[in-house]
């Protein structure tokens, strides 16, 4: 019998961490609770906001809501991985949660804005960041305008944001379609990319 004297290579599983982004209205709370309905095993991250819940939010759930002072309590403390003034409020994920999901071996999922995603690439470099985008200009504005939750003035700002955004997609690793009516096909190429990360053959390792 012939001996083998080198070691079989498997994949090497070290947790990932993944930022969903994309610009205002593009969906990314659809996207990542379309996650969360596949019952795909990672650690969804909370963020914590200063604004007040909009309706059927549930504190705990869809975010943590904090009161402004609360909130610039907790920066003074540096009990967030990241923070941002985004609009009219505060923006954080909380240090602790993606720290313990990561040293148990779950990769994490993090919705951010675009503020929140360059701030965790400049402290992570081996993070995950994938942009999600629409299939043409008019439908995303459509998208946003139908949530009505924005005035004129601030549909305006977020029109200049996402500019501003695409111009500087060189901080993703990935970009996504994210069409109306077709979050399967969207979440199908995002489990695909996890799976191709997880299958590298140098892994990315996650410090924090």
């Amino acid at each position: 019998m012939t001996d083998i004297d080198f070691e079989i290579k498997k994949p090497e599983h070290t947790p990932l961490l993944i930022v969903i982004s994309g610009p205002s209205g593009i969906g990314k709370d659809t996207v990542v609770q379309g996650m969360k309905d596949r019952d795909l095993p990672f650690h969804f991250v909370i963020t914590a906001t200063s604004r007040p819940p909009r309706e059927n939010e549930v504190d705990g759930k869809d975010y943590f809501f904090y009161g402004k002072d609360r909130f610039e309590e907790m920066i003074e403390e540096g009990e967030f991985l990241e923070h941002a003034w985004v609009y009219t409020a505060y923006k954080g994920v909380p240090k602790s949660q993606v720290r313990e999901a990561l040293q148990s071996g779950d990769d994490v999922v993090m919705r951010l804005d675009f503020q929140g995603a360059e701030t965790v690439r400049n402290l992570c470099p081996d993070a995950i960041l994938i942009f999600l985008t629409a299939s043409g200009k008019e439908e995303w504005l459509q998208r946003l305008k139908d949530r009505r939750s924005e005035t004129e003035e601030e549909l305006s700002v977020r029109v200049k944001t996402a500019k501003m955004e695409y111009d500087s997609l060189d901080i993703f690793d990935y970009i996504v379609i994210n069409e109306k009516d077709k979050l399967d096909r969207t979440l199908d190429v995002i489990e695909s990319i996890i799976s191709a990360e997880h299958h590298r053959v140098h892994p990315r390792r996650v410090q924090l």
